[in-house]
């Protein structure tokens, strides 16, 4: 149904916006209103309200400490992702970084990691999980999976300090030059959510790597948990694009945007924003 021209938007919604407003025009750890003045300023009930104030603190914007109030959450770290020719560079996430290894040992890579490392299943394998801390609070899990004969030597001590890029580089002759990474929601099961200190079912992201170096072989392959509260992806699209060759309209679905709204249009260049950090 339209709404017709003047009518005042849903009160939740409004009520989301005012919230949001208040959220951007402070520092994080500012506080906001009490419940109870909102609820005058805006004219809506408790659970109104609370509803809209769930969402955002759900979503790492707001936070919620008992007996003292509501609080600007501390700000997500961000990424870019700057598009070049071949695909995105990485430039190194804010923050101070810093990893804490959880278990170190050598294992047989089985079927599945064996099928992504391209390696027989037999084959060992260095495995490797370590907690990520951002400025000294946890934000993710890492499970590393490295093909053993590629790092004789290597030490928990080498995946706490330094970049394991650079240590691939320097040490063992390895040039990583391209990684394909997928990213889905999830949420954080019990063990997940005690190491990096939200509740239960939190909302996560999980993030799927496969590193190669430079002769196409894979080095690593990675699966991360990190926290959904702290991390965002923004895209930019340009949405001038021009229609094919021919001059057909493009057919297909652009991820976000209503199918429709692009035609005419062929790919969209995107710039993407958001946490993919390779684990330094």
């Amino acid at each position: 149904m339209v709404s017709e021209p003047g009518r005042s938007p849903l009160k939740r919604e409004r009520v989301r916006e005012h919230l949001m407003e208040l959220v951007e025009a402070r520092a994080p750890g500012d506080p906001i209103p009490s419940e109870r003045v909102l609820c005058e300023q805006l004219g809506v009930s408790r659970p109104t309200l609370r509803s809209a104030v769930d969402e955002l603190v759900a979503t790492g914007l707001l936070v919620r400490e008992h007996g003292r109030g509501m609080f600007v959450a501390r700000a997500k770290i961000t990424q870019e992702l700057a598009p070049d020719r071949d695909g995105h560079r990485l430039p190194q996430a804010s923050g101070t970084w810093a990893s804490r290894v959880l278990e170190f040992t050598t294992v047989r890579a089985g079927a599945r990691v064996g099928r992504r490392l391209r390696i027989s299943p037999a084959a060992e394998i260095a495995y490797i999980a370590r907690l990520r801390l951002v400025d000294g609070e946890p934000m993710a899990i890492e499970y590393l999976h490295v093909p053993a004969v590629l790092v004789p030597g290597l030490r928990p001590a080498d995946m706490e300090a330094g970049d394991f890029y650079e240590l691939l580089r320097d040490r063992h002759g390895l040039r990583v030059r391209e990684a394909v990474q997928s990213i889905e929601p999830t949420v954080t099961n019990e063990e997940e959510a005690r190491l990096i200190g939200v509740p239960v079912l939190s909302p996560a992201l999980l993030f799927e790597r496969l590193t190669c170096d430079d002769t196409g072989r894979p080095v690593e392959y990675v699966h991360s948990v990190y926290r959904g509260d702290r991390y965002r992806i923004v895209s930019r699209l340009t949405l001038d694009v021009a229609p094919d060759p021919a001059g057909r309209p493009a057919r297909g679905h652009h991820p976000g945007i209503p199918p429709g709204d692009l035609a005419g249009r062929g790919e969209v260049p995107a710039q993407m924003l958001g946490d993919v950090q390779p684990a330094p």
